[in-house]
């Protein structure tokens, strides 16, 4: 009688074996190859979910004076709403003048040397590349598009962002489910030790790019340096990025200076410098305290990687993932306890006091 040949041990045959290992690999392949093409659906729905752990403090403080927690989330947008209003209201028309002024100041100095008709001359090729008076009504349809697909994106983060604070915990449960019962609790401290995290960082990094904006306009503005509160803003932007960003904001407001002269040059620098050092060691410490455990190399790098590979939409993601990433090779590999973790107070306790 013929017998099926096994391999020694029992196990199932090598056929079966390679199989099962093949459509695993597939299986992976296909699921990354998936991933990448709604990568932006993933991107926006972890932007989502970071949101929504900025804002969850706020939240719960309020559930805890009986307000419902779908009307803090209202609220909550209603901030966000008046603060955009207030922006839209009282900055957009000085930038438009700034903006304004520099394309005026391009147009009529054709003919100036030195280092402001370099810079000036720099605009005045970039203005020379904006569409022609037969291409503008392709731009403005092309514009309309643009300008549905980003109110899309946004409404679709806001809702994740809804979503996410009521649904947390269930989807939390769902997860733990899968895991081995006496690691639940590990995994669970592990995911609120990351929100928290998350949380706190966007909290931090607004509140850092609303006061360097506001404090670098003014001085700027003191010091007389051209288009003050296009570039307070901008350098304010350019704190997302560390190590390079400081030194583009200097080189940029140095070079704005030098259109008017040295010496504006050199007290917008020393000004710009001098907010740089206080902000260094009086006012990230207390605003943020290392509040994602990054160092700044690690940061760079992330950033750079995440904009050459994904594009610049992406580097939005590039310190929250790290974030997230560290923290998890932190519990898995390191051992740390996250529940012992503690994660600076940023606008709102990163934890509940207990009375």
């Amino acid at each position: 009688m013929l017998r099926r040949v096994q391999e020694p041990g029992g196990g199932e045959p090598a056929a079966r074996r390679a199989l099962v290992a093949t459509s695993v690999a597939v299986g992976v392949v296909a699921l990354a190859l998936a991933l990448w093409k709604l990568k932006l659906v993933v991107a926006l729905v972890f932007v989502g979910t970071t949101f929504a752990a900025a804002m969850r403090p706020g939240v719960e403080a309020l559930a805890r004076r009986r307000v419902p927690r779908s009307v803090g989330v209202l609220l909550h947008y209603a901030v966000l709403a008046g603060l955009v209003a207030l922006f839209l209201s009282f900055v957009v028309p000085r930038l438009v003048t700034e903006v304004q002024a520099a394309i005026d100041a391009a147009h009529s100095h054709p003919g100036v040397h030195g280092v402001k008709g370099r810079l000036l001359d720099a605009l005045q090729r970039r203005l020379n590349e904006l569409p022609h008076a037969e291409g503008l009504w392709r731009a403005a349809l092309t514009a309309g598009e643009e300008a549905v697909k980003v109110l899309v994106g946004v409404l679709f983060t806001l809702a994740t962002a809804a979503y996410w604070v009521f649904e947390r915990d269930r989807f939390v449960d769902f997860v733990t489910s899968f895991v081995p019962r006496p690691k639940r609790k590990k995994v669970r401290d592990t995911w609120e030790l990351v929100d928290l995290k998350l949380g706190a960082f966007v909290r931090g990094q607004l509140l850092l790019v609303t006061l360097v904006a506001t404090v670098v306009s003014t001085a700027f503005f003191l010091v007389g340096e051209p288009y003050w509160l296009l570039l307070g803003i901008a350098v304010a932007l350019l704190e997302i990025l560390p190590v390079v960003g400081p030194l583009a904001a200097l080189v940029l407001a140095v070079g704005a200076g030098m259109t008017e002269s040295w010496r504006t040059a050199a007290l917008a620098g020393g000004a710009l410098l001098l907010i740089r050092v206080v902000q260094d060691y009086v006012v990230n410490p207390r605003v943020l305290g290392g509040v994602v455990g990054l160092s700044p190399l690690l940061v760079l790098v992330a950033v750079s990687a995440v904009g050459v590979v994904l594009g610049p939409f992406y580097v939005l993601v590039a310190v929250p993932l790290s974030s997230l990433l560290v923290t998890v090779m932190q519990v898995v590999v390191m051992g740390v306890e996250p529940a012992e973790e503690e994660v600076p107070t940023v606008l709102l306790p990163a934890k509940e006091t207990e009375t």
